[in-house]
């Protein structure tokens, strides 16, 4: 490796260690506060303000950021196995449960993040955004199941939701030795297949 090309691979990693700790300490702001200040954050961060905006170009480029990183460690990247599934109904299945994964991520801040975004309109447009992208995956699947209901695509949307899997996850007994931990919120994996399965209509036995 020349020279030159050690010093650009060392700066790269300065960049993505430094991105890294902006993300962290978004993360870990909007947890504890339910806001996100792009002040805050630097400070959390130890780094100057302009070195947020230089990396994130706004308040929404650090969200958009913060959104990605919980997905890339929720392993929404195994939705791709969800849709190319032969099966329709296991599909069904795989989806919910790589939704699961994602949600448990950081229930707190998924939590925070939602509820501001009923509040702050610029919060609330990201969410918008992203969910639009589960409603069209579900409307995808549903497309391959047969004789599914009217509105079945809306049915799967809200059971693969964050308030469903939150709701379901406090009313979930002690998981099985090896299983999700109670209060998880994959231990609602079961229930919330069963009932996508019964809305979507799934023949029983």
């Amino acid at each position: 490796m020349s020279p030159r090309s050690y010093r650009m691979g060392q700066r790269q990693a300065e960049v993505d260690e430094t991105r890294a700790r902006i993300v962290a300490a978004a993360r870990a702001q909007l947890t504890e506060s339910g806001t996100l200040s792009l002040d805050a954050v630097a400070r959390r961060a130890d780094v100057a303000r302009a070195t947020v905006y230089y990396q994130y170009k706004s308040r929404t480029g650090l969200l958009e950021a913060l959104c990605d990183a919980l997905a890339a460690e929720g392993g929404m990247a195994r939705l791709a196995e969800a849709f190319g599934h032969p099966d329709p109904w296991t599909a069904v299945d795989r989806f919910v449960e790589v939704m699961a994964g994602f949600w448990s991520v950081d229930p707190a801040c998924t939590r925070r993040l939602r509820a501001l975004g009923a509040l702050d309109e610029e919060v609330g447009r990201i969410i918008v955004e992203r969910d639009a992208r589960r409603r069209q995956g579900a409307s995808v699947l549903v497309g391959r199941l047969p004789d599914a209901p009217p509105g079945a695509a809306s049915l799967l949307y809200v059971l693969t939701s964050f308030e469903t899997f939150d709701a379901l996850a406090s009313e979930t007994p002690s998981a099985a030795p090896g299983g999700p931990s109670p209060g998880s919120l994959e231990a609602a994996v079961p229930s919330v297949i069963r009932l996508a399965r019964a809305a979507l209509g799934a023949a029983s036995g």
